[in-house]
């Protein structure tokens, strides 16, 4: 049994681990990195046709975002998650692949004139539909048989509507080991979303740290703050934009929009339009319906059970197709615009920067993390102009800031979270947070708690059964690797396109081996159409 650290490893995003056990080769979420890359990852330690399983923690892109391109490298595999992770995964990682393509798409046009070799998606539409038909869907607390000797359980972290942590049950030649993977834990309190479930036992624990060295802030009630907001900024004349992550503030924001409508708590603008621009947006709230009654608090399910949506906000328009979006501007009506990203690196919330972010009447409010090196980090730290399609745009609204709707536990929840293990894991494992978050929290847990932890590195590999390190890595900054792998986006390098190719024959060796059984006439035929490529080969050679 053994558990390697590839991503979220003193970084905030890109989560991923790979475990090696009773024969299988599991990888515990496949995510993204987003905002600024600060070290290097490790390759996976197997090929992706070799990985059997995936434990996937939730649907967020910066834990699920790559499992597409595992599908497209030749993944076969089954993706176990909750019911309500693979419902958000339908629409999120369609529409990842729709920005890979609309990115690709871009780029060749600006490279048409200077004959640049086409850049091609990292994934496509077909890559995330077939990575979908992999998922197994399971409920929160039942222990469910993946194979022999490896059980899962799903617990709500409480962090996104489907959002787990998952227990994994090990048993290999009578040895049992239990690991917990929390996955991002959730704030208590939040609109929607239920607080948190704790968990009692493990003999091992990877735990998220992003807020491992701050409480949030201390606020009121969100409803009148957010109220006051839009009461001035209409006042003004002016538009209040919300950069909103599509799947969870979004809805987070309606629930609060809703209250503020049916209590008049914005006077006279009656009617004031709320627009929600963003297909994504748009589908994800239908998921959180069709899945309010197993995973909403207890307000927002009471509501529902007299026949109320908590997110059905009056005066609500949404903006689907591209005329609808661009419509949005040309109104000169005071208004709410909810579009993303939340961080305004993509998106359509670009698109609505660009026409009120240097109106000194509109406000820009933040309602969610802006991560260190996207657009919304600069704007929220300060910035005099930004620049959005090509052109610099002056900074002249009043910016704002929600505080108190972070989705993720603060420095007291996390320590309430790993506390209420009964029994002390033998080591915990402290990642997905920025690197010195990560190791002043596993100091703490250590000095104050009695805990014994790491803070892996990229590549670093334990041993489950041994309780001792099989390789501890040091950090790569990403600046000092050269650059060998191929950049999303940009033309590849003659290198990246031969490892693809290496990859490609691994896959096709792995295949004849284990193809001895295959009928005489599928053998014939793969051996004719591999004799012609060689030939096909050495002749443009």
């Amino acid at each position: 049994m053994q558990l390697t650290f590839i991503g979220a490893t003193h970084e905030v995003t890109g989560s991923c681990m790979f475990l090696s056990a009773c024969g299988k080769n599991i990888l515990i979420d496949y995510g993204m990195e987003q905002g600024k890359n600060i070290y290097e990852n490790v390759d996976l330690p197997v090929l992706p046709f070799n990985i059997d399983y995936v434990f996937l923690t939730h649907a967020h892109i910066d834990h699920s975002g790559l499992l597409p391109l595992l599908y497209k490298n030749g993944f076969k595999g089954e993706v176990h998650a909750t019911i309500t992770t693979h419902s958000l995964c339908e629409i999120m990682l369609l529409d990842s692949a729709h920005i890979q393509e609309q990115e690709a798409e871009y780029q060749n046009r600006k490279g048409m004139r200077s004959a640049e070799t086409p850049v091609q998606p990292l994934y496509d539409s077909d890559d995330a539909r077939g990575v979908l038909s992999h998922f197994v869907d399971h409920r929160y607390d039942r222990t469910d048989n993946v194979c022999e000797g490896i059980r899962i359980r799903f617990t709500d972290a409480g962090h996104l509507l489907g959002s787990a942590s998952i227990e994994v049950f090990l048993n290999e030649d009578g040895e049992e080991r239990k690991v917990v993977f929390s996955g991002d834990i959730g704030n208590k309190g939040q609109p929607l979303i239920r607080d948190p479930h704790y968990l009692k036992d493990a003999d091992y624990v990877v735990m998220e740290s992003t807020y491992g060295n701050r409480n949030h802030e201390p606020v009121e009630d969100n409803v009148p703050l957010l109220a006051a907001v839009i009461q001035r900024t209409l006042d003004r004349g002016g538009n209040v934009v919300i950069p909103a992550f599509a799947v969870g503030r979004t809805q987070e924001i309606l629930y609060y929009l809703r209250k503020i409508k049916v209590d008049g708590l914005v006077k006279g603008h009656d009617g004031f339009p709320v627009y929600v621009d963003s297909p994504l947006a748009i589908n994800a709230t239908k998921v959180f319906v069709d899945n309010a009654q197993y995973c909403y608090e207890k307000e927002a399910a009471a509501l529902l059970k007299q026949g109320i949506n908590p997110i059905g906000c009056p005066d609500l328009v949404t903006a689907v197709t591209s005329e609808e979006s661009i419509a949005i501007n040309t109104d000169t009506v005071p208004k709410i615009i909810i579009s993303a990203s939340g961080m305004c690196d993509a998106g359509r919330v670009r698109h609505h920067l660009k026409h009120n972010l240097w109106r000194p009447e509109c406000t820009i409010l933040f309602v969610g993390y802006q991560a260190v090196g996207t657009p919304g980090r600069a704007i929220h730290d300060g910035a005099e102009k930004i620049k959005l399609f090509g052109e610099e745009i002056a900074v002249k609204a009043e910016i704002g800031v929600l505080r108190g709707l972070s989705g993720h536990a603060d420095h007291d929840g996390l320590i309430e979270w790993v506390t209420s293990f009964k029994q002390k894991p033998k080591r915990i494992f402290v990642n997905h947070g920025e690197a010195s978050v990560c190791e002043t929290f596993a100091e703490e847990l250590h000095t104050q708690y009695g805990f014994e932890t790491f803070t892996p590195y990229s590549g670093t590999s334990f041993d489950l059964l041994k309780n001792e390190f099989i390789r501890i890595t040091m950090g790569i900054p990403v600046q000092e690797k050269k650059q060998d792998k191929e950049p999303q986006g940009s033309k590849p390098s003659p290198k990246s396109l031969y490892a693809k190719l290496l990859i490609a024959f691994d896959r096709l060796a792995s295949l004849i081996r284990n193809g001895s059984g295959r009928a005489n006439a599928d053998i014939e035929k793969m051996t004719r159409k591999i004799n012609d490529l060689c030939n096909d080969w050495e002749d443009k050679n």
